[in-house]
């Protein structure tokens, strides 16, 4: 059996420490190079495994490594603290520690993903610091025109051709206008960052059946669709929805002491904050939508306020993620007229020609069916809500099979069946 070999990464250098039929031992440094590395991997067994936690050069380094070794591992930051209970944090303490825990088969893994994955991680993680940066620049000028009592801007969209032109007609001081003028600029920056990279990230997921699929949920677009994916990787990983939910941040914490009752409260917030972020934005676009998402929306909504409802809807959006992608199935309430209006926008992002007008042309906006499949949507809400109801009636009674005079109001059998009442 080989060693168990403990890294502790930094900048420039990383602790090693080694375990070897025992307790673990100090064994120096080396400096954080690439020559430096190869030479370090040279030394190693082919039967050695190593462990790192999972920080910024972790899989650069875990790279150079893989070729010469078993197995390197890259541990979890944040439960490896849970576990240790070294009180002396040094660099050498946390290298042996990090080499004991794996010598125990102690290290709690992080899935590290294909190339491609984590291209679409950072990819979706630079988009999204664009967006916060778009946000904190409007919010600037915004309190610029709010301190100087300018009122609200007149134009549906403040930042547009409509919106700029009523922003230059204000009358400011010198230092205000230089720092309205220069969010602006900022503005037209990021606005083309923005397109670019959504273009890139269009290229990439213009095949990808995931994403695809992903999109034919109401509320979720094609960037949602994109983190979700990259997020999740392989779904294979997570045997059941709750693992999904639980690796999302999504379920709430509970605590229980003696003899008391248990007591939920808020969500755990573990996890990817992007991917929890996209799936409240969707949840809002859903609870919008008619179909069975907003009757479940506005039912705890009722019971708990729509913010919590909104939390609710993102973890029914994170089960359906995971229904749809286990089993290879679009959802069963998707709007086709919707469903394709996504996917258009999506090759047009990708770079894809518009279509010129014509006879033969195939419309993506179409209000006949439109409104044809609007009609669908709100009678499988109402079978949804008749649904809840009979449930709730029938487990008020012990033993009951059905409720009396609901026979015709029975639930869809199938794949919309199941779509609707996994939770």
């Amino acid at each position: 059996m080989g060693r168990s070999i403990g890294l502790d990464v930094h900048r420039d250098f990383c602790q090693v420490a080694i375990a070897d039929g025992g307790r673990a031992r100090s064994a120096g440094r080396i400096a954080t190079t690439p020559e430096q590395l190869e030479l370090f991997a040279q030394s190693l067994a082919p039967t050695d495994r190593v462990v790192m936690e999972a920080t910024g050069n972790a899989l650069a380094i875990a790279r150079i490594l893989q070729p010469h070794v078993a197995e390197v591992v890259l541990a979890h930051a944040k439960q490896v603290r849970a576990i240790s209970h070294a009180r002396v944090k040094t660099d050498k303490i946390d290298a042996k520690v990090l080499a004991d825990l794996l010598a125990a088969d102690l290290i709690p893994k992080v899935w590290i993903g294909d190339d491609r994955n984590r291209m679409l991680r950072r990819l979706v993680s630079r988009r999204r610091g664009l967006v916060k940066r778009r946000t904190q620049v409007k919010n600037e000028i915004s309190a610029v025109m709010h301190r100087n009592l300018k009122g609200r801007n007149p134009a549906s969209d403040p930042f547009g051709k409509k919106g700029r032109g009523w922003i230059a007609t204000q009358q400011l001081p010198l230092d205000e206008r230089l720092t309205v003028d220069a969010g602006l600029r900022q503005l037209d920056f990021l606005g083309d960052e923005l397109a670019q990279i959504d273009a890139i990230i269009a290229k990439q997921v213009l095949g990808d059946e995931d994403v695809r699929r992903l999109m034919t949920i109401p509320g979720i677009d094609v960037v949602t669709a994109t983190t979700l994916t990259a997020v999740i990787g392989d779904v294979r990983r997570f045997p059941t929805s709750r693992h999904l939910v639980g690796y999302l941040g999504l379920h709430p914490t509970i605590r229980q002491s003696g003899s008391g009752p248990a007591r939920h409260r808020r969500v755990s917030k573990e996890g990817s904050a992007a991917a929890r972020h996209v799936l409240v934005e969707a949840a809002w676009s859903a609870a919008k939508s008619p179909g069975p998402l907003r009757a479940f929306a506005q039912r705890t909504a009722a019971r708990r306020g729509r913010h919590v409802a909104t939390v609710a809807v993102a973890r029914k959006l994170a089960v359906l993620a995971w229904q749809l992608l286990t089993r290879g199935e679009d959802y069963a309430f998707a709007r086709p007229s919707l469903v394709r209006r996504k996917l258009r926008a999506l090759e047009l992002a990708a770079g894809a020609p518009r279509a010129k007008p014509g006879p033969k042309a195939d419309p993506v906006w179409n209000t006949t069916n439109e409104a044809a499949e609007r009609r669908v949507a709100e009678q499988a809400e109402l079978a949804y809500r008749r649904f809840v109801a009979d449930w709730q009636t029938s487990a008020a009674k012990a033993g009951a099979s059905a409720t009396p005079e609901h026979a015709s109001s029975r639930p869809s059998k199938g794949k919309a069946a199941w779509q609707a009442n996994s939770s």
